[in-house]
């Protein structure tokens, strides 16, 4: 497609003068970026409420996230913490002990391909995260702007190129390409130019651009975020202390942003019994009070009726419905239907949530098993290791990239601690976050230098 090649022909070109090569042009750049989107917060905030119905409160909030995100960058790369040199000295002797002298690099991978988030139309859209720490990375980034969110899209490119022009740096070090069918976005991540791809997203979406990432005649990594359940284990201590605080702090977490977060909880372990059944009414009472609000999309819609269906058909107990002013479903079942049911241990994309009751820990770890990979896993009362609890942590640990052992998945600190990725399907680089410093990483290669002359080790960093 001509739009792309022309993106991706200019990106080459940024990416080829270095426009992002030295450390001070990506520090002013991302300031540069945080500052114009604070300027700009109210005009943009007022765009993305009108397309996307998640509401000023939430969307000023992912504003802020957003500028600090790009702050936060600016400062590690000011500070070289994440991709210093590292020098190891020649020593004398024959290996293993002698070796020459060695200075351990990065290079950034080239330009990177971001397709856009629908359910953050700032913090993992334009300039969201991925968009972020690839420009720290020194790489220039395509963006794929997404059709949930046009005029936002349109408004904020306007914006960054505006700041991209201002600092006298190449256009390709920012560029975008738009269109509603799958063509655009396969032309980019088939490209070959393209040096990566960030992708937050369906999991449909996101195996078919992994796909073409792989099949290319030089496969490319593709850092792709697809789905997630983050299943809750919700043990006897816990409900035994105040059931009925989590069953409103769950409601509320299900029904945030009408549950469109890739870490909405869509399933919790329950213990069979009178506690377990007390916490259902629980729930079902604070979710009748629990409002919500239109769908990112009719297309996102139409897939949670289509998935409500298909779980109500599985032969679960219908708890909650939909109703006018919430969207909140929730089902109930035991762990051996389940286990039975493929359609069950699949995520709900929406404000869903399945009640699974369990008789022990090992009922637990062999629910935990068939959720398979998440971002998340939160483990309520595990205030000690016995009764399983240890167990249950260990399966915990397997499955997912980051345990809670209080509140709610739903929201994701920005921090160095922090990981944000877990085992397939949640994610197709489990090693790699894409929340924090450390996502910067992602776009960046070892290089090792081997007896480097003294003008190679006074170019490193500049």
């Amino acid at each position: 497609m001509k739009l792309v090649d022309q993106a991706v022909s200019s990106a080459v070109e940024a990416h080829k003068k270095r426009a992002l090569g030295s450390r001070a042009n990506r520090v002013a750049l991302l300031n540069g970026l945080a500052d114009a989107l604070d300027a700009t917060a109210a005009e943009l905030i007022a765009i993305a409420d009108s397309e996307t119905h998640l509401g000023v409160p939430r969307l000023t909030g992912e504003v802020a996230r957003t500028g600090f995100q790009l702050r936060m960058f600016a400062d590690l790369v000011s500070q070289g913490q994440l991709d210093s040199v590292l020098v190891n000295p020649a020593v004398a002797g024959p290996p293993p002990v002698g070796h020459p002298a060695l200075i351990r690099d990065y290079e950034s991978l080239g330009p990177v391909a971001m397709f856009s988030a629908s359910n953050f139309p700032f913090a993992f859209s334009v300039l969201g995260g991925d968009t972020a720490s690839a420009l720290a990375a020194g790489c220039p980034v395509v963006v794929k702007g997404h059709p949930g969110h046009p005029k936002l899209t349109e408004r904020t490119v306007e914006m960054a190129q505006s700041v991209v022009a201002a600092q006298g740096l190449h256009p390709g070090v920012f560029g975008l390409v738009t269109g509603e069918g799958v063509e655009v976005g396969q032309s980019l991540v088939d490209h070959p130019q393209i040096a990566a791809v960030a992708f937050t997203g369906s999991v449909h979406g996101g195996l078919a651009l992994w796909a073409r990432c792989n099949a290319r005649p030089r496969p490319i990594p593709f850092f792709g975020e697809l789905g997630s359940i983050n299943p809750i284990v919700a043990l006897e201590a816990a409900l035994e202390k105040d059931s009925q605080a989590l069953a409103e702090t769950l409601a509320g977490s299900i029904t945030l942003g009408c549950g469109q977060f890739c870490t909405s909880p869509g399933i919790v372990f329950l213990p069979s019994g009178a506690l377990g059944d007390q916490f259902a009414v629980q729930l079902k009472a604070a979710l009748a009070k629990a409002s919500t609000h239109a769908m990112l999309h009719q297309g996102i819609q139409a897939q949670y009726d289509k998935r409500i269906s298909q779980v109500r058909a599985a032969g679960v107990q219908t708890l909650v419905e939909p109703r006018d002013g919430c969207q909140a479903y929730v089902a109930q079942t035991n762990l051996a239907t389940f286990m039975a049911s493929k359609t069950l241990q699949e995520e709900v994309f929406g404000s869903a949530c399945l009640l699974v009751q369990v008789d022990s820990a090992d009922q637990v770890c062999q629910g935990l098993h068939a959720v398979g990979g998440s971002l998340t896993v939160t483990l309520w009362g595990a205030d000690s290791p016995t009764n399983g609890v240890d167990q249950i942590l260990r399966v915990a640990r397997q499955i997912a990239g980051r345990v809670l052992f209080a509140s709610v998945p739903t929201g994701v600190a920005v921090a160095a601690g922090q990981h944000h990725g877990g085992p397939f399907p949640s994610s197709t680089m489990p090693s790699t976050t894409s929340v924090g410093p450390d996502a910067m990483m992602r776009f960046l290669r070892p290089v090792c230098l081997q007896d480097a002359p003294q003008w190679v080790q006074e170019s490193l960093h500049a």
